[in-house]
């Protein structure tokens, strides 16, 4: 029916016309004086007629409608091939246009998909090449233990997950990036990364709880590592003293838990929005707004899941659900126990 509205809507002018043309010829009859009879026949064939052109009219849009509607959920590449023949020199018209529009947003997707390609394969070698001096430093700072060399690396952990998380944010969007999940030792990476950060610890004189559950989940070790990472890195850095507490809650949640300075309240619905940095990030201008949100992303390709609550002054609590109610990665995926080489 809304069909049927909307056609009579659109060609009412035609409509009105018929019938103006209906009422002139009974017009004209009745002044010569004709029976009712000769006025009233005609009227009604012509309307009969009439309408019987408009009903096969309104079917063959309506089987136009029905035809277009299929095509809007074919991909572009596809779409021309499948609209038919033209029947009028309107239809070749819009396909001419539909035809010029379709192959500029190939250009267009070519070229962006280049640009990209050679986008990634430059951070991918630059990341490479920075980890090579990177590197070195840490062999060269390893043997010492003075408070100028544990403060070089500190700065130069920072560096170095800054440069992860660049080749993170470019791997994020490749179709590619391979996603390993086998059986992990939660508490295996939780000391891995307890140990990279064990010099902000020492420095910051920060109390560190951590209560080893024996948890083993099914995951991907090397991206849920970056996660864990990623969230020790921001307690650290918020917190001046106190302490970071790591636990496993029911339902094999990772909770990790600071005593630092919080966030806002009003900052928490859009912590994990991209690029936003709060008034902590703004006040400190130490963050860059995409740490939280590769979290997020990456635990939503995972099947996991990542919350905060936090309160102002007084500390702010992780929770990372490790349960695998879905996958949403589109990537190829491998579960199994093979081996840890990544």
């Amino acid at each position: 029916m809304r069909f049927i509205f909307r056609y009579l809507g659109q060609h009412r002018g035609m409509i009105l016309m018929q019938l103006s043309f209906v009422f002139i010829f009974a017009v004209i009859f009745r002044l010569y004086h004709l029976p009712a009879a000769a006025v009233l026949y005609p009227a009604l064939v012509c309307f009969l007629i009439g309408g019987l052109f408009a009903c096969r009219s309104m079917y063959m849009a309506y089987q136009k409608h029905k035809k277009l509607t299929a095509l809007y959920s074919l991909p572009a590449h596809v779409l021309m091939d499948s609209m038919g023949k033209c029947r009028t020199w309107e239809e070749e018209d819009y396909q001419r246009i539909i035809q010029k529009l379709c192959l500029e947003m190939q250009q267009l997707n070519d070229h962006m998909a280049d640009s990209y390609h050679e986008m990634t394969e430059y951070f991918t070698m630059w990341v490479h090449q920075i980890k090579t001096p990177i590197t070195s430093m840490w062999l060269y700072l390893e043997p010492e233990d003075t408070k100028l060399s544990r403060r070089i690396m500190s700065d130069l952990l920072r560096i170095e997950q800054y440069v992860e998380m660049v080749l993170t944010y470019v791997k994020m969007g490749s179709e590619s990036t391979d996603y390993v999940f086998r059986t992990v030792d939660i508490d295996q990476i939780l000391r891995e990364n307890i140990r990279r950060f064990r010099g902000d610890f020492i420095m910051k004189k920060l109390k560190l709880v951590f209560h080893p559950s024996g948890k083993m989940v099914v995951s991907d070790e090397k991206w849920l590592s970056f996660v864990i990472g990623q969230v020790l890195s921001n307690a650290l850095k918020y917190t001046s003293e106190g302490s970071v507490t790591i636990s496993m809650e029911e339902s094999d949640t990772l909770c990790i838990c600071d005593t630092g300075i919080g966030i806002a309240a009003e900052d928490i619905p859009r912590i994990f929005e991209k690029g936003y940095t709060g008034g902590n990030g703004r006040a400190y201008k130490r963050a860059s707004g995409l740490g939280l949100y590769l979290c997020r992303q990456i635990c939503d390709r995972l099947g996991h899941t990542i919350s905060i609550t936090s309160e102002a002054e007084k500390g702010t609590t992780v929770r990372i659900g490790l349960g695998r109610d879905n996958f949403a990665c589109s990537s190829t995926m491998l579960i199994g126990k093979g081996n840890k080489s990544r």
